[in-house]
């Protein structure tokens, strides 16, 4: 008796199994997608909290040539991993040590999949091939310019404990290089576009008036 019994409570189970099953996958979805929402409202917060930790536009850190970096110390290392730290909290690609207030010949940037830094950087090799694309800053928010860049260059430096570094770099990671150690001269993207989109990027830049304001 007792497997007729098992039986008939299976059938019953599969019924009201059927009857839920799209809405129990409705509800699913739904936290889901409210899941993935928070998610990216989170991320959102913490990129823009990492953007009021770097020097922005007119801030007269990002105008200063950077000095060469002497002391190969634990200061230094903590310096490199704030600044990796920030640079992907703010979801960027490159962040150089003026950006952060810091006038030291260092920037790090993300190379593939790695996070590299390079101390005291010099180009020694660009290719003659060049290559215009629009760029982005960290510190230029909002505006997005286009900028000539060679697409193959070859960097030197050391890294943060001292140790030879050079690296041979196509674009993207070319690019951004090439970017970053602008920063450490007091260069910005605004300087090396052409002139109708320097306009238009010192417009955005520009402190909106507030209504009613005097």
């Amino acid at each position: 008796m007792a497997d007729h019994e098992h039986d008939h409570e299976h059938h019953e189970h599969d019924h009201d199994g059927h009857d839920h099953h799209d809405h129990d996958d409705h509800e699913h979805d739904h936290d889901h997608d409210h899941d993935e929402d928070e998610q990216e409202l989170e991320q959102e917060a913490r990129r823009l909290l990492a953007l009021s930790r770097i020097r922005q536009y007119g801030d007269t850190a990002l105008r200063m040539k950077a000095r060469q970096v002497d002391a190969f110390d634990d200061d230094l290392e903590r310096l490199v991993e704030r600044m990796t730290s920030l640079m992907h909290e703010a979801s960027g690609v490159g962040l150089a040590a003026t950006q952060v207030g810091v006038l030291r010949r260092l920037f790090v940037f993300v190379d593939g999949e790695e996070d590299r830094v390079i101390v005291n950087p010099v180009l020694t090799k660009t290719s003659e091939e060049t290559e215009v694309d629009d760029e982005g800053c960290l510190s230029l928010r909002g505006v997005l310019v286009p900028v000539e860049r060679p697409t193959r260059v070859t960097i030197e430096g050391v890294d943060a404990k001292g140790e030879p570094v050079s690296l041979e770099l196509e674009a993207p990671p070319s690019r951004v290089v090439q970017h970053e150690l602008d920063h450490l001269d007091g260069v910005l993207i605004i300087d090396r576009t052409d002139d109708e989109s320097r306009r238009a990027a010192l417009a955005a830049l520009r402190p909106q008036p507030v209504l009613g304001a005097r």
